[in-house]
Parts: C-alpha cells; sequence; structure tokens
C-alpha cells in the first residue's frame, strides 16, 4: 500500500476515534454488493481489509442482508458463499427487509454501535453521507478506499466540540481556577517584552568631508630647512654692500 494511502486512512480513523468514540476492534457491516465486488475482482476480504485499516477487525451482515443475496443467488452465488463466512448482526427484523433499509436501522441516528459501512450501492452510499459519524467503505480500482469524512460528520464534531468546551471551560469555572492559582501561588506570570536596542555601528568618516593633511617642507638631508615656516616658499633678501660696489665700479 502507498505511503499516501497509508496516510490518508489513518487521519479518518483518527478523526472518528477523536469525535465519536470508534475503536478497535472496527465492526464492518458488510452488504451482498460489496462481496459481489470482491468476488468479480478476486479480492480476499479477510486479508485485505485489516492490512488496510491497519488493525483488528470484525467483518459482520445480518439475515435481512443475506436472504436478499440468496434471492439474485444465480447471479450472485460467489457473493452468498462469501457473505455466510462472516459473523451475524441480529437486526431485530421478523420480516426480512431490503439490504439498504437494514442497514440504516443498524446504524440509526448516531451509530452507536460505531460500524464500518461496506457496500458499492451508491443510493445507500448517499444516504449514509447524510449521516454524522458513519464512515463508508468500498472498492475503487481493486483496491479498499475509506471514504473521507462527509460534510455532515465534520459539523456534527465540530459542534460536540463546542459544546464540551461550554461544559467543560465556562467562565465560572475559569474564575474560580484563576482565584485558586492566586491563592496557591500559582499564578502564570506573563514576561514583558523586552525592547531590544539595536547598537549604531561605527562607520568610517567620508573621505570627501576630510582634509588633506599638509605635507611638511624637507631640505636635502630631508630634514625641514631652519627659519622656513611650513607651507611658505623662503625669498631671497638682496645684500646692500654688492649694490655699493656695483655703482663705484660703474663709468
Amino acid at each position: 500500500m502507498k505511503i499516501t494511502r497509508y496516510k490518508k486512512v489513518q487521519k479518518y480513523l483518527k478523526f472518528y476515534y477523536n469525535n465519536y468514540g470508534f475503536h478497535q476492534p472496527y465492526q464492518l457491516l458488510i452488504d451482498g454488493t460489496f462481496c459481489f465486488a470482491a468476488f468479480k475482482e478476486q479480492i480476499n476480504i479477510r486479508e485485505q481489509i485489516p492490512r488496510y485499516l491497519n488493525g483488528q477487525v470484525k467483518l459482520l451482515t445480518t439475515r435481512c442482508i443475506i436472504i436478499e443475496t440468496e434471492k439474485i443467488s444465480k447471479k450472485t452465488h460467489g457473493a452468498l458463499t462469501i457473505l455466510k463466512q462472516y459473523g451475524i448482526h441480529e437486526c431485530g427484523h421478523k420480516e426480512p427487509i431490503a439490504g439498504a433499509h437494514c442497514i440504516m436501522s443498524m446504524v440509526g441516528k448516531k451509530n452507536d454501535k460505531h460500524y464500518i459501512i461496506a457496500t458499492q450501492d451508491r443510493d445507500l452510499q448517499e444516504k449514509l453521507r447524510n449521516k454524522a459519524g458513519v464512515p463508508i467503505l468500498y472498492f475503487h480500482n481493486k483496491s479498499p478506499t475509506l471514504e473521507k469524512p462527509s460534510k455532515m460528520s465534520y459539523d456534527k464534531a465540530g459542534q460536540v466540540l463546542e459544546a464540551d468546551s461550554n461544559i467543560f471551560i465556562s467562565e465560572t469555572q475559569n474564575e474560580v481556577l484563576q482565584t485558586m492559582k492566586k491563592a496557591l501561588g500559582i499564578e502564570e506570570k506573563v514576561e514583558e517584552k523586552r525592547v531590544i536596542v539595536k547598537k549604531k555601528k561605527t562607520h568610517n568618516p567620508n573621505p570627501l568631508s576630510c582634509k588633506k593633511k599638509k605635507k611638511k617642507s624637507t631640505g636635502a638631508i630631508g630634514k625641514p630647512t631652519p627659519g622656513v615656516k611650513e607651507g611658505k616658499v623662503r625669498k631671497r633678501k638682496k645684500s646692500k654692500h654688492k649694490n655699493i660696489q656695483l655703482q663705484s665700479l660703474a663709468p
């Protein structure tokens, strides 16, 4: 069995277990149409169904279903042989009725006995979908398939959960519970949210806004020349003595 099919069936069974009290061994109520499909496709119900549901299963039928199958035994002789192998649940009908009507009466209003209905009858399937908490099993492509819970089943499960919450967690009981917690000193403390202050990252200064460093003037050896201030060019002064000598030598 593929993993996806296994996950689906386990999910559906868990839904019926949590909301409607289904448990192992599962009670599978089988009609003649289901046995006829198994006989036609050569499927061993006793082996395939417990393996598919991954649990213990009780295979059951009713006298009404057997009698209905006997009436058309010429076409469904193999299905009748299969059907007679399973346990018979007393339906309480003194006179036999149609198999579909018998199954509907066995299910009742709430399906208290937690039947899983195995049928290929589409009309019966449609009627069962209108009842909450009734799993439907059928063959699809030679494989047993548990149908997804109906909308009625989901809606009813939601109503049950709401009713349970109103019963067990009422406002008055909630107030009493809070006062008891305070008295015992086990009141839940609400942790204050800490505001995390982000530290500003140190960024390097903008190179365009920085002033360029002034270069120091150096002499031949690399030392600064004496008497010259930084950033200024030294001007030579003319000597007066040389000017006097030049004037005396002139004709």
